[in-house]
């Protein structure tokens, strides 16, 4: 690991840690759970570890740091930066669960056949594709309600199950027949090709590259 510069900083910081915060912060190999209450200086001691793994040589492009707003990812990129007295934190991949991955969807997306241009669906456009693929099937939009269906296509992709393999389990299809909707594969797969020629759309009308 390449050394670095920091030392002085990070030890005049390291000074305002109590114990058990110096100790989460300085442990540098192998995984670490840190369990704390409201208030007890959590975001402090993340962030000062974070300085302190790139203080040893890590590099920001080697870190990953998740919270739950933006407005803390923000805060906490600032005061790794002050920290460290450089604008390096600015490389590391600090936001939310969302804006984390479809960053590194945008990088990745080729590998798996996609654009990096691509548009990320809000409910309401999942929906409004769900009610198009429902009527060009010419199913019963009263009984194939988007939201219904829109459900059903989100639980399979939490289970990571692809429009085949939810076509061809017994378990999810005999749940579909008892519930008189037995067509919902055949939507899944419709709405999935339709979202991914969207994409390829997309990156022919904004000139992106794959």
């Amino acid at each position: 690991m390449r050394s670095r510069d920091y030392l002085a900083p990070m030890q005049q910081y390291l000074a305002g840690l109590n114990e058990p915060q110096k100790e989460a912060v300085l442990h540098v190999n192998g995984p670490l759970m840190i369990v704390a209450g409201a208030g007890s200086g959590k975001t402090k001691v993340l962030t000062t570890r974070i300085a302190h793994l790139m203080s040893v040589g890590v590099d920001a492009f080697n870190i990953l740091a998740l919270t739950f707003t933006n407005k803390a990812a923000a805060e906490m990129k600032e005061r790794i930066e002050r920290t460290l007295g450089n604008t390096e934190a600015r490389n590391l991949y600090i936001g939310t669960f969302h804006s984390v991955f479809a960053r590194i969807l945008r990088a990745e997306a080729h590998r798996i056949g996609y654009p990096n241009h691509f548009t990320i669906y809000d409910t309401d456009d999942s929906r409004s594709v769900i009610k198009t693929v429902v009527n060009e099937l010419n199913l019963d939009d009263k009984h194939y309600k988007a939201n219904i269906v829109g459900s059903r296509i989100s639980s399979a992709k939490n289970a990571l199950l692809s429009p085949a393999e939810y076509a061809t389990d017994y378990y999810i299809q005999q749940e579909d027949m008892r519930a008189n909707r037995p067509a919902i594969a055949q939507i899944y797969a419709a709405y999935a090709n339709r979202c991914f020629k969207n994409a390829r759309a997309l990156k022919k009308l904004s000139g992106g590259i794959t």
